[in-house]
């Protein structure tokens, strides 16, 4: 009863932590997880939870897991019992990003098709650089405004700003289809689209298109802004806020290459 009690007071904790949805399941499940491997809470059975996610998991989900964790730790008040992330190398290059190429055509044949909800879905994701996350919290009185504030951690706003030409088209867009006020992603059911629902679809479109699903995913458009802003704008300080990231360092990897990049450069520079 004591650790349930724990995980209840856990739970409403997160509430105030201003964490996505995904987050605090993810947070939750991995508290449950360790309780269902050792019955107490105590700095050896947190090491070896550790070992455990070692074997079980890859750097990034342990790293998640450790983080919630560690989290639950600082609830109960017991800082000195935290775990040490474990050092994920980082790569060289990005992965897995749309190429501009890709981009232009996807929109052009998303409107050849009468697509327009997934048009204008993958516009404010590469032309705001919101997560899929934020961009479905996006309202009609977002766009007339021309900007979204999102809290993130610590109750600080952050400001989404939606460039004028995609503010013009969407406007017109939503005056077509006679919505004035309220979210501006909806499903057929009339509800709000789900970040699942988008990463299905977008599967589902790449199949139609003949793209690479590897590239058509939520996440792979804020990369493209993130990557075109930092072609036409070198200010990383900018990029960095607009992009909500805690750390400047998070922001650099867009100073890096793709792969496929680098692979185009070899191939016309290097001929001995």
């Amino acid at each position: 009863m004591e650790k349930e009690a724990q995980i209840q007071g856990f739970t409403d904790y997160l509430s105030t932590q201003n964490l996505s949805p995904n987050t605090v399941r993810a947070y939750l499940a991995a508290i449950r997880q360790y309780f269902s491997l050792y019955p107490e809470l105590n700095h050896p059975s947190l090491q070896m939870y550790k070992l455990y996610l070692l074997e079980h998991y890859k750097p990034q989900t342990v790293n998640l897991r450790i983080n919630a964790l560690n989290s639950f730790l600082t609830y109960l008040e017991w800082p000195d019992s935290r775990i040490m992330q474990i050092r994920v190398q980082q790569k060289w290059f990005l992965e897995h990003i749309i190429s501009e190429g890709d981009y232009e055509y996807l929109k052009a044949r998303l409107l050849e098709d009468e697509q327009y909800l997934y048009y204008f879905l993958s516009r404010f994701m590469a032309a705001t650089g919101a997560r899929v996350s934020e961009v479905i919290q996006f309202t009609v009185e977002d766009v007339r405004e021309g900007c979204k504030g999102i809290f993130s951690k610590g109750n600080k706003t952050r400001h989404i700003y939606i460039p004028a030409s995609l503010q013009s088209s969407a406007l017109k867009w939503l005056a077509w289809i006679g919505r004035n006020k309220g979210d501006i992603f909806l499903n057929p059911s009339g509800n709000r689209i789900s970040p699942d629902g988008i990463r299905k679809q977008l599967k589902r479109l790449a199949a139609r298109y003949h793209l690479d699903e590897q590239v058509l995913h939520p996440h792979s458009f804020r990369h493209r802004f993130a990557k075109s802003f930092m072609e036409h704008c070198d200010d990383i300080t900018l990029l960095s806020n607009l992009l909500g990231h805690e750390s400047i360092e998070t922001t650099r990897i867009y100073l890096r290459r793709s792969s496929s990049e680098q692979k185009a450069i070899i191939n016309q520079v290097v001929d001995w």
